[in-house]
């Protein structure tokens, strides 16, 4: 038997296939008719969307890389949407955000935290016992929301069990609205502040905020600790930040895990000032790298405060927002 010579053409059908033989390209996928659908919660690497009247889950196109998506999120979306039970449908951009709210782990914690996306008011959550009010926290909190550019509602619960005279005296000249509630209270205040916003509730564990949900919304069916009597501090309920809408007249809440920590790493003192308009105007004619505290010699809100141009009383609000965010140094 006679063995065939290999050819030419049998010679080149043995070559290997070349690496990258597909021709590369910078085009990209267009997904600007993909479905625009709101990120309400995140568990485990699954995003749970809704998309016009019906929620569907969904996964983070590869493409996306490390991008993070957090609740609040508007993002496009491609696939399976119809929302049907087994159904995976793909984030595969997310929309620039409007606003977002962050926090550091620590003081110390270079890596920010971005907690919620696109809301428009903040509203920070703390007891007036059981855990007592830890105005260190509040003011943290509230330095970040100044910083996303978020309106500051602060919400006192348990006024059954104490007084809020002390706190709105601390917070009222900053402009801050409160709110004062207890156990079956009346809550068309809260209905009427939250009305077509998209409040983020933030607040240290066991102040109430999962309460206040399920009295809001009958049907969110949020889990409420309890307070340790020994340490005084609130046992970790909610895992993680949920959107919930309202009923009539509308608006969202987005329920977070408490807190026991903000820490504010992030925020600068020149942005803080900043968020105060009507002081920041007072500070054109401050020292270099004045730090705008008591005894800073020629601060602008000393010389405000002495000509009556604002109060005592507010200047010395921000100024505690401004030791709050030195404290992280």
């Amino acid at each position: 038997m006679t063995r065939r010579s290999i050819g030419v053409d049998d010679q080149e059908g043995f070559d290997r296939p070349q690496r990258r033989s597909r021709p590369r390209t910078k085009d990209r996928p267009d997904y600007s008719d993909a479905a625009v659908a709101m990120v309400i919660t995140v568990d485990r690497g699954r995003y749970r969307l809704l998309l016009d009247d019906h929620q569907l889950t969904a996964t983070k196109a590869r493409q996306l890389g490390r991008k993070g998506v957090i609740v609040g999120d508007r993002v496009r979306v491609v696939g399976d949407t119809s929302g049907a039970e087994g159904t995976l449908a793909r984030i595969v951009e997310v929309i620039d955000r409007e606003t977002v709210l962050r926090r550091t782990a620590d003081d110390d914690d270079p890596y920010e935290r971005p907690i919620v996306a696109n809301a428009t008011q903040l509203v920070i959550v703390t007891a007036l016992a059981d855990p007592p009010p830890r105005t260190g926290m509040i003011d943290r909190i509230l330095v970040a929301g100044y910083d996303a550019g978020l309106q500051p509602v602060l919400c006192l619960t348990k006024a059954d069990l104490a007084s809020p005279d002390e706190l709105l005296a601390a917070y009222e000249p900053l402009g801050v609205p409160v709110l004062v509630t207890e156990p079956g209270a009346d809550l068309t205040e809260v209905r009427d502040q939250l009305a077509g916003e998209r409040s983020v509730f933030v607040g240290h564990s066991g102040v109430g905020k999962s309460t206040l949900v399920n009295a809001l919304i009958p049907d969110a069916l949020r889990e409420i600790g309890v307070v340790n009597e020994v340490t005084g501090r609130g046992r970790h309920t909610s895992t993680s930040a949920i959107a919930l809408e309202l009923p009539d007249p509308g608006g969202w809440v987005i329920d977070t895990p408490g807190v026991r920590s903000f820490g504010l790493s992030h925020v600068t003192p020149d942005r803080i000032i900043a968020a105060f308009a009507d002081l920041d105007d007072f500070t054109d004619d401050c020292p270099r790298a004045c730090p705008h505290i008591d005894d800073a010699p020629g601060c602008g809100l000393d010389e405000a405060v002495a000509r009556g141009d604002v109060s005592q009383a507010r200047v010395v609000s921000f100024r505690r927002m401004i030791a709050a965010r030195r404290e992280s140094d």
